[in-house]
């Protein structure tokens, strides 16, 4: 299993929504690195839904339920999508400004390459944000 970070301005698609939701298509990304890192998701990969901009903090997890394909906003076939699935929401989420001042967790792409929106996350990272995070898996 690999482990993965999305990040998403609330005011366009929060947790919540996910939540509601039940399930979305992650669609819309267009930097080559964040497309290599969906190409790279299979099914049953864990994914850190992040809020950016707004709380700036990692709020839940959520589950790949279809690996990539061609994202459906558009006709350029560079461009993929996968389907995320809500699976666990974090008791106490875990902010930006934590992460930053942890000396293990500064090293998490989130914080090293912060303008990627689909990043990848290490499974020794994902267990300590989960445990941060109050959630068991």
């Amino acid at each position: 299993m690999n482990y993965w970070l999305v990040k998403s301005e609330p005011y366009k698609y929060s947790w919540k929504n996910l939540l509601k939701d039940k399930k979305t298509t992650w669609d819309g990304v267009r930097n080559y690195g964040a497309r290599n890192n969906l190409k790279s998701m299979k099914k049953g990969d864990l994914v850190f839904f992040y809020h950016s901009n707004e709380g700036l903090e990692i709020v839940g997890i959520a589950k790949v339920v279809k690996e990539f394909f061609q994202d459906p906003t558009t006709t350029e076939t560079a461009w993929v999508s996968v389907e995320l699935a809500p699976y666990k929401t974090l008791k106490k989420p875990v902010t930006l400004a934590f992460l930053k001042n942890d000396s293990f967790l500064k090293e998490i792409e989130l914080v090293r390459l912060s303008r990627l929106s689909v990043s990848k996350v290490t499974e020794t990272q994902f267990l300590k944000i989960c445990e941060l995070g109050e959630v068991t898996l």
